[in-house]
């Protein structure tokens, strides 16, 4: 898929919305990807997560764990890790902290992937790096849906999304649409 395809797929979803919106990362910004609208259809998502995943066969990546912050990289870091033949597992927050729970377990030396449906300020994949460092882990990859950095963001490892586009983003006290009195809305997860 290139990237107008991957992007026609977000319109035909829906999945690309417009307005004023407050972002995980605490900024503001007028466009949102709701990653979610198209990865409940598991065809839609399979075949993302299977353009994502072509991406470490083609570059002879190999992996042994897909790991997803929660909660919207779980659906896609899951089709990742059925499409690579590996687990798929997820971190959560507990007291604002991202922590491994139910039991999943990282060993020394596995070659981990992060999969994540937006990267705007790798504020959760840098939270998911931190929870898994100190296991003695291999993080080999970074896989998203969407990089809004254009591919700024480096993470010092290899990176692939399926879209690259700059979006901009503002810090509340700096953002047009709050100076004209307009309230933002927080359709994601975080809190």
């Amino acid at each position: 898929m290139n990237q107008s395809e991957v992007s026609e797929l977000f319109k035909k979803n829906n999945a690309l919305l417009s307005g004023h919106f407050l972002l995980s990362s605490g900024l503001h910004s007028d466009v949102y990807f709701q990653s979610a609208l198209i990865l409940q259809y598991p065809k839609e998502a399979e075949k993302l997560a299977e353009e994502l995943g072509g991406n470490l066969i083609k570059n002879s990546i190999k992996a042994d764990v897909v790991i997803s912050p929660a909660i919207g990289g779980i659906i896609l870091g899951q089709e990742i890790a059925r499409f690579l033949g590996v687990r798929a597992i997820f971190t959560e927050k507990v007291d604002g902290k991202s922590v491994l729970r139910r039991g999943f377990h990282i060993k020394e030396n596995e070659r981990v992937v992060i999969a994540e449906d937006v990267i705007t300020t790798g504020l959760s994949t840098n939270e998911v790096i931190n929870t898994i460092k100190p296991f003695g882990a291999e993080i080999v990859a970074i896989l998203s849906l969407v990089d809004r950095s254009a591919g700024k963001i480096n993470f010092n490892v290899p990176k692939f999304s399926l879209l690259n586009l700059e979006v901009k983003n503002y810090k509340p006290q700096d953002c047009p649409m709050c100076k004209q009195g307009d309230i933002p809305i927080k359709p994601g997860s975080r809190k």
